[in-house]
């Protein structure tokens, strides 16, 4: 198989106009990959590093000149000559070289940015999709590739917002047994809807980080019966077409213990914040709670897995973080029934694979998530369906950071229903 030839890497901007590292990675056989790299609006503490140059004159601190001179002058050099498709040692090989726990030396944006690009790279030069390249390094190689259940965002608060909702997204989730396609499209036909009912509340219909909508309600519990209006409005039936979820992101509202938001009075321990979510069960179907609880708050998290595992997914994302450490303490606590697997969050395509897997064999769900702050790369859609991700989460269905992923899908879909 070819051997790398060369690897650059240049600094372009992602979808909120923040710089972000795209690297090239060029074979032997003149076969390439390009691959950029997206950023959270909201970071966990147990996420890999990015390197950011931190000049408040340029970008406002958040250039990363110095993660692309990581990438031309130290990466490149160790990885050159080095056999593509061998995708385990390229990754090591960074790893190593970098040498801290974080990756925090080269920088998580450096390094994924070359992985993901040699990975590309080698899937052009085996001549297979990217997906079924990616499985190769599974354990899911040679079993038939199948489309995730999308989960969209419609409504957005907390960081992702200027308005006063605590929860950072409202969710949407087509029922699992419709097709990619007609779940797709009932989601921008819901997306559709909501414009309308907020228009007609005399609600203004700007849209946040991830593309949902995000009017200035003064309760987090509205935005469910917003969205409810929206569903009927475009002729579906929620509970049956469609189910609802929330990504509470709820570390960003927990203080000494509490959780303090606007639909009540005084602030909530954690098992009271677990009836809170119960409530919301049986008022709305509610199916999907992701990050419900802080992220450390481990005691809460195997609380509110016991209590409400039976009639929703409990979904970790910033508890996990794509770290197989933390996720052997939350399998070992039985404290989440789902992950949230993200690239970003630990810094290599090997990496990732590895904790999705590790999920899936202790029955684990499986959700692979962008960020907000995305580019047009659409190699996040390619890799939800090489790891059988039960959902895939990337954001509204509008603007084309987020589009270009759902229409990856699309396009994966049809590969997938020719064979």
């Amino acid at each position: 198989m070819p051997t790398i030839k060369s690897i650059s890497a240049r600094e372009i901007l992602n979808g909120k106009g923040n710089p972000t590292v795209e690297a090239t990675v060029i074979l032997a056989d003149n076969s390439y990959g390009i691959a950029s790299i997206p950023k959270g609006t909201t970071v966990g503490t147990y996420e890999a590093g990015n390197l950011y140059d931190k000049n408040e004159n340029r970008f406002r601190g958040k250039g990363v000149l110095k993660a692309i001179a990581n990438v031309n002058t130290i990466i490149a050099p160790k990885l050159i000559g080095m056999e593509a498709t061998n995708q385990p040692l390229i990754d090591k090989t960074m790893i190593e070289f970098d040498g801290t726990v974080n990756k925090e030396r080269l920088g998580a944006n450096a390094i994924l940015a070359v992985s993901t690009a040699v990975a590309k790279a080698g899937a052009t030069a085996s001549r297979m999709p990217l997906y079924l390249y990616l499985r190769q390094f599974t354990s899911k190689n040679g079993q038939p590739a199948r489309i995730p259940t999308p989960v969209f965002s419609m409504v957005n608060g907390g960081p992702h917002s200027s308005r006063t909702l605590n929860i950072q997204e409202f969710l949407i989730l087509p029922a699992s047994s419709t097709t990619y396609s007609n779940g797709l499209q009932m989601a921008t036909n819901i997306y559709d809807g909501m414009k309308d009912v907020l228009r007609i509340e005399n609600y203004p219909t700007q849209i946040s980080d991830e593309g949902g909508y995000s009017p200035p309600l003064s309760k987090n519990m509205d935005a469910f019966f917003l969205i409810g209006r929206a569903v009927e409005k475009v002729s579906l039936r929620m509970g049956f077409d469609v189910f609802l979820g929330l990504n509470a992101a709820a570390t960003n509202f927990y203080k000494s213990s509490e959780y303090k938001i606007s639909d009540k009075d005084e602030p909530m321990s954690a098992k009271s914040f677990t009836m809170y979510y119960d409530d919301l069960v049986k008022q709305f179907h509610v199916l999907y709670f992701e990050d419900p609880l802080a992220e450390d708050d481990w005691d809460g998290w195997t609380e509110i897995t016991r209590v409400l595992s039976q009639k929703a997914l409990i979904v970790a994302d910033d508890l996990i973080a794509t770290n197989p450490y933390r996720l052997q303490t939350a399998i070992d606590k039985k404290a989440a029934t789902a992950v949230v697997i993200k690239p970003t969050q630990i810094g290599t395509v090997i990496e990732s694979l590895a904790v999705a897997e590790a999920a899936a064999a202790s029955n684990m769900k499986i959700v692979v998530s962008g960020r907000s702050g995305e580019t047009n790369d659409d190699f996040i859609a390619d890799f939800a369906v090489a790891v059988g991700a039960d959902y895939a989460k990337f954001g509204a269905p509008v603007r084309g950071e987020h589009v270009s992923k759902y229409n990856r899908l699309l396009e994966i879909d049809s590969e997938i229903n020719l064979k």
